[in-house]
């Protein structure tokens, strides 16, 4: 009798299982896209240089390389007006973080720009850093240079980029840029979603006004 039943019990045991494979998938989602919202949320509000109104609508995370010949098209050609626009006014956030892929020498450029930062002065440092150009650009004698320039704590600067302090957040941030899909530099998410690409200023004037429009109406991404 028992072997009558068997296949019964099989069926059973075939729908049990196939129903807890779907629930561990189902966890396995729920807990992927909670930390992909986590890592966005840290890429977002984490330390790190950022302008803008912290409760802006919209919120840009650029990655670059401060050797990208794109990185310093939008810097020039696009950021400014973006920045006029909608920075100033409030609707827009902007935050930097490193995609130091060209070599060791924008590895050293990131460090120094965080160097800076530890004096609250990235903005300045990246601005000369972009404007910069040259075979040796990016020397450590360059690099030092810059930030007499522009006043820093010269000791202090210099310490820092010695040392390489702010390595492990340069090199932690470009391993975190190339497991999202940034594929290139520079590259960009607003509000999650993710560019490829120095775009031109009216390809980002379109998505923050759909994005601003959608954030009146009510349908943000929630946080």
């Amino acid at each position: 009798m028992r072997g009558r039943g068997l296949p019964r019990n099989l069926g059973a045991m075939a729908s049990v299982a196939g129903l807890v494979t779907l629930l561990a998938v189902g966890a396995q989602a729920v807990e992927a896209a909670a930390n992909a919202e986590a890592l966005l949320e840290a890429l977002e509000r984490g330390p790190g240089p950022s302008r803008g109104n912290q409760d802006a609508p919209v919120t840009i995370v650029e990655f670059s390389d401060f050797q990208c010949t794109f990185c310093r098209k939008f810097w020039q050609d696009t950021l400014p007006r973006v920045e006029e626009k909608y920075i100033r006014t409030g609707k827009v956030r902007f935050v930097y973080r490193h995609l130091a892929i060209l070599g060791a020498a924008s590895v050293q450029a990131a460090i120094a720009a965080e160097c800076a930062h530890e004096q609250g002065k990235f903005w300045l440092y990246h601005d000369r850093l972009f404007a910069s150009s040259g075979l040796f650009a990016f020397s450590t004698g360059n690099l030092k240079r810059y930030a007499e320039e522009l006043r820093l704590d010269t000791a202090q600067f210099g310490s820092c980029l010695d040392t390489e302090r702010p390595r492990e957040k340069v090199e932690q941030e470009t391993v975190i840029g190339r497991t999202i899909g940034m594929t290139g530099t520079p590259g960009f998410l607003i509000n999650g979603g993710r560019m490829i690409g120095a775009q031109p200023y009216e390809v980002f004037e379109e998505i923050i006004e759909g994005m601003l429009k959608e954030a009146r109406g009510g349908q943000r991404r929630p946080r």
